[in-house]
């Protein structure tokens, strides 16, 4: 069977990651390449590395309609069995250019969607519309957990229509001995110009606004100052997020790293994450940090609100702000006063395995697509 995937851009998104983690591991039968739109970033790179062929479509905004053709004339050569989408544009012209390429089954996962918000941006008449709209040229849609999936029929999708396959995690890349756990939190604190015996906050995201970076910079400013924050990953709000964080006086105290691809690393050199944001669909960065053996403190995770609480007894929801999440940072900077042992794996973790997911998503594809 022959897949197509075709994603808005390739930088380090949780999308994107996501993507490039189910490609490791969809059934053998099933052979993948990619086509980014635009913007072919770190998991492009990455992808073509590990022998995934990506195309690069080359659009130049939303309305580049002449990116239409050329990727209807790719996936007629391709001879795809399946095209699959992720993100809102690639929704939008992948399944109409799947459709006048002659291709029957067409899926599209849909990552980011709230009521009233999707990929952080506002959805207007005219964006609900033409998702729709969209939305009835493919075959399935996928939603990565049950708001996303309630959100879809809230609009009229109809429930035979939608497939629940949550994200998965990599659970073997957060699997260490002690020693090598010890070597390699010493290292990146090191190069990270993190003192050794700092206490370390951590979150994991894109660097816009619906992330609310800006709680942890002003909870931050109230803890001790041997106390540090990590934000790892990359976006447009990182030079509003460093002149904050010089008004709060903790400029010196914070560390951007940008887009990286060994968050499994990074994450033994922190002591807690922290996760402010309340429009999560998912929640990915926070089974990361539950994976890494790390305690959680996080506002809006629908991937744990799915299961009982005694599946991840580490993660706590509180509200989003300052006073909560220095409350939560200082009571576990009591109770975890230079702890370097992770914690034991939740249940969670194991329920969310990419193995497992990519083995759903197969199926699908086999049911939609029989070879």
């Amino acid at each position: 069977m022959r897949v197509l995937h075709i994603v808005t851009g390739l930088a380090s998104g949780g999308a994107e990651r996501q993507l490039q983690l189910l490609l490791r591991h969809l059934p053998a039968h099933q052979h993948c390449e990619v086509v980014a739109l635009t913007n072919p970033g770190t998991v492009a790179a990455a992808l073509r590395a590990e022998g995934v062929t990506v195309h690069h479509l080359a659009m130049r905004g939303n309305r580049d309609v002449g990116a239409l053709p050329r990727l209807v004339r790719l996936i007629r050569s391709g001879r795809y069995d399946l095209v699959h989408t992720h993100l809102y544009r690639a929704g939008l012209y992948g399944r109409l250019g799947a459709r006048l390429a002659g291709v029957r089954a067409v899926v599209a996962t849909e990552h980011s969607l709230h009521a009233g918000v999707i990929e952080g941006r506002p959805v207007t008449r005219g964006v609900k519309g033409l998702y729709l709209a969209a939305e009835r040229l493919g075959t399935t849609t996928v939603a990565v957990s049950r708001q996303v999936a309630q959100t879809l029929h809230a609009w009229g999708v109809p429930p035979a229509r939608v497939e629940l396959i949550p994200n998965g995690i990599d659970t073997a890349r957060y699997r260490r001995a002690a020693a090598d756990r010890a070597v390699t939190r010493h290292r990146l604190r090191a190069d990270l110009g993190l003192p050794q015996g700092s206490w370390v906050v951590g979150g994991v995201g894109r660097l816009v606004p619906g992330k609310r970076f800006h709680v942890l910079l002003e909870a931050l400013a109230e803890l001790d100052p041997a106390a540090r924050l990590v934000l790892v990953g990359e976006g447009p709000e990182r030079v509003a997020l460093e002149r904050r964080a010089a008004e709060l006086g903790v400029r010196d105290r914070l560390v951007l790293t940008g887009e990286r691809d060994d968050v499994p690393d990074l994450l033994a050199a922190l002591d807690v994450l922290a996760a402010p944001s309340t429009e999560e669909t998912f929640g990915l960065g926070v089974l990361e940090g539950l994976a890494a053996g790390l305690p959680v403190r996080h506002s809006a995770c629908p991937a744990l609100d799915e299961l009982p609480p005694a599946a991840a007894p580490q993660a706590r929801r509180i509200p989003s702000d300052a006073a909560a999440y220095t409350a939560a940072l200082r009571e576990l900077r009591l109770l975890d006063d230079h702890r370097t042992e992770p914690l034991p794996r939740p249940p969670a973790v194991g329920h969310y395995d990419i193995v497992r997911v990519a083995a759903d998503l197969g199926a699908l594809y086999d049911r939609l697509a029989p070879a």
